[in-house]
């Protein structure tokens, strides 16, 4: 990983470190930075699933019916994921969208992203384009087995109202390829995690890198 940089021209802001992980959460309850109020937060986190295309009316049909392939990487807004990186990673405050997994819809409503040290962005194909690839000072791959992925899948799904039938058939159809095609490729990552937040070990090695990072912004 690259070390972190100061912008030029002696400004006051840093520039972010910025990590990829889809253990971002259970990394910020440790940090405590949960409890912190936003404009104040060191550690922001983010999430791909927010950065959803808008669908056309037969696209939404589709969607509706579970015959939609969310799981491939064209299912993502990457300019205005960039975007909005680019914009955290210049001290700026960014809008971020929010996305409707029942109605398959951007909603008007949005969520303010405050500038901070270090940036967690969780996705499954965060990695896919190179352009933000190339933005990441620190990449991390959760290297989860197949069963559990899938028992993750159904659980989160029928928690969302689908049904099973159409879960399994969703897996089968776009999942488990899209995986294949796009993600498994980013396993080139820079720090390969097995067994998610299971694994405490490197959770709290990654967590002890990420606090040495906020250290050295506040000296």
């Amino acid at each position: 990983s690259r070390s972190l940089t100061t912008l030029e021209n002696n400004q006051p802001h840093q520039q972010p470190f910025l990590i990829r992980s889809t253990v971002g959460e259970k990394i910020m309850e440790l940090l405590e930075q949960n409890k912190v109020d936003p404009r104040q937060c060191k550690l922001v986190i983010l999430s791909q699933d927010r950065f959803y295309k808008v669908l056309m009316a037969e696209q939404k049909a589709k969607a509706l019916k579970g015959q939609y392939n969310f799981d491939h990487a064209d299912a993502f807004d990457n300019d205005l994921m960039h975007w909005t990186l680019k914009n955290i990673v210049e001290g700026k405050t960014a809008e971020v969208p929010t996305y409707d997994f029942v109605t398959h819809s951007r909603l008007s409503e949005t969520t303010v992203a405050y500038p901070a040290d270090v940036i967690l962005f969780e996705g499954m194909l965060v990695f896919y384009s190179q352009e933000i690839w190339d933005m990441f000072h620190l990449r991390l791959f959760v290297n989860t087995d197949s069963d559990v992925r899938l028992s993750r899948r159904v659980l989160w799904e029928v928690h969302r109202g689908r049904d099973l039938e159409q879960i399994l058939t969703q897996y089968t159809s776009f999942v488990k390829p899209a995986f294949e095609e796009f993600c498994l490729p980013t396993k080139k990552a820079d720090v390969i995690t097995p067994r998610g937040v299971d694994n405490m070990v490197a959770i709290n090695l990654i967590m002890q890198h990420i606090q040495d990072i906020l250290n050295i912004c506040k000296w």
